[in-house]
């Protein structure tokens, strides 16, 4: 078992194969987790589907008797972010904004792929207004508490997804990441999480934040967790990761731009993980990618996110304004005055630094830094509207490289016992997924976990 002591989809799989356990018994305990009224399931949870939850349980338990197994994920409770369509539900993106909203027709893609492949949906996971904020505070439905401190934040957007899983009410959280928001949750909650090169997963069904970033991906205790549910997401074969020998791998560690205001766990943290990497025979180097410290200015505006999103909610920002989160609203309207001039500078400019970057990085198997600059701070220390924007700002300055670049990126825990979670994140070229995950594979087994 990880150290973080949650069982794997490959272990809760094995026990499934041995009848040490079925999956009438594996959602029934998700399911009493999630109900606990000392837990955070009220805050984690819009919606909890018990009764077809346990249903395709008892399904899946009968089909599994016959033999009949489709996927490691089959028989195991996940959760789905409220951004995704779910046949027969309001997909409401963590908002109050779309209640009244048609009831979606049909699954995600994504969605109607897990079902496929045997996984057991037990309910829709709070996260922050439509996506658009990397610490998770929610104040229609709650803020769910961190699983390592309840009094801190969980990360987002993916906030109710991430606590599910570090809570065992979830053996994966499904999520979205546009600047951050599988990789913020997992690395503050001290899990996995997994952003893929965006055109791998298919959209369709998902209530977009930024159609130019936004990707879907999973956090789940383990990377071959998350290598599981990536090959399942992406309609291929199932493939856990295959960890390469950590002798001879070339990392380039960013030295620039991500490596400031660490705080000092964050710091300690990382640079001792680096060390056992370099011990293990890793060539650990320092890279500088000047590129990088234009992001803040090119994006200064606003950027995609700012723009797109707009797009998508001018007309509700008219008649439902007043509904919304206002630190989310406030964000969104910055779109208004990017001109159609400005979009197309920052699509060229986009394009400019991915090739400047790219030719820097393909030498190393790996480029890596912190996933968040941070520890998860308290909930109360963003009380006001400065200090939200400030660590809002900070959680997702590293992240948003990877949408940015459109790279596959990979967040592993690195804190020792005693520790708050802090996330080790792996970046490789774009398209190069399978890699970045074996390479996280190694990593993360040298790390203790």
């Amino acid at each position: 078992m990880p150290v973080n002591g949650l069982p794997t989809v490959l272990e809760l799989a094995a026990e499934l194969a041995q009848g040490k356990s079925g999956s009438r018994q594996l959602v029934e305990a998700a399911l009493a987790r999630a109900d606990a009224a000392d837990g955070e399931g009220g805050r984690v949870f819009i919606s909890l589907d018990r009764d077809e939850a346990l249903a395709e349980a008892e399904r899946s338990d009968r089909l599994r008797a016959r033999g009949y197994v489709p996927s490691p994920l089959a028989g195991l409770p996940v959760s789905i972010k409220d951004l995704f369509d779910i046949a027969g539900q309001v997909t409401a993106g963590g908002s109050k904004v779309l209640a009244g909203a048609p009831a979606a027709a049909a699954d995600a893609a994504v969605v109607s792929r897990l079902r496929a492949a045997g996984a057991i949906l037990v309910g829709r996971t709070n996260m922050t207004e439509f996506a658009y904020s990397g610490v998770g505070l929610n104040p229609h439905h709650g803020t769910p508490g961190n699983p390592h401190d309840r009094s801190r934040i969980p990360g987002g957007s993916s906030s109710g997804a991430a606590v599910s899983v570090g809570t065992r009410m979830a053996v994966m959280g499904l999520g979205t990441d546009t600047g951050g928001s599988v990789r913020i949750p997992a690395a503050y909650c001290g899990i996995a999480g997994f952003k893929p090169t965006q055109a791998r997963i298919p959209l369709d069904g998902c209530l977009p934040l930024s159609k130019s970033l936004d990707s879907i991906g999973p956090l789940a205790p383990s990377i071959a967790c998350c290598a599981i549910v990536d090959s399942i997401l992406a309609g291929a074969a199932v493939r856990p990761p295959v960890a390469p020998p950590l002798h001879g791998l070339r990392l380039g560690v960013i030295r620039n731009h991500v490596m400031e205001d660490l705080d000092a766990t964050v710091s300690r943290a990382f640079e001792r993980a680096l060390a056992k990497l370099s011990m293990a025979g890793a060539v650990v180097k320092d890279v500088l990618l000047p590129e990088l410290d234009r992001v803040p200015e090119i994006n200064a505006a606003g950027g995609f996110a700012a723009a797109e999103a707009f797009a998508w909610h001018r007309e509700l920002l008219t008649t439902r304004g007043d509904s919304y989160d206002p630190r989310v609203a406030i964000r969104i309207r910055r779109g208004a005055a990017i001109s159609a001039a400005d979009y197309l500078a920052l699509v060229e400019t986009r394009a400019e630094v991915r090739h400047a970057v790219s030719a820097r990085t393909r030498i190393w198997d790996a480029v890596v830094l912190p996933t968040v600059a941070n520890v998860a701070p308290p909930i109360e220390a963003l009380d006001t509207d400065e200090a939200y924007a400030r660590y809002n700002a900070l959680s997702l300055r590293n992240t948003l490289i990877g949408n940015f670049l459109d790279r596959p990126a990979a967040s592993v825990p690195c804190q020792e016992e005693g520790e708050l979670p802090v996330g080790f994140m792996l970046m490789g070229e774009s398209g190069a997924d399978h890699r970045v995950l074996d390479i996280a594979q190694a990593v993360e087994t040298t790390l203790g976990r």
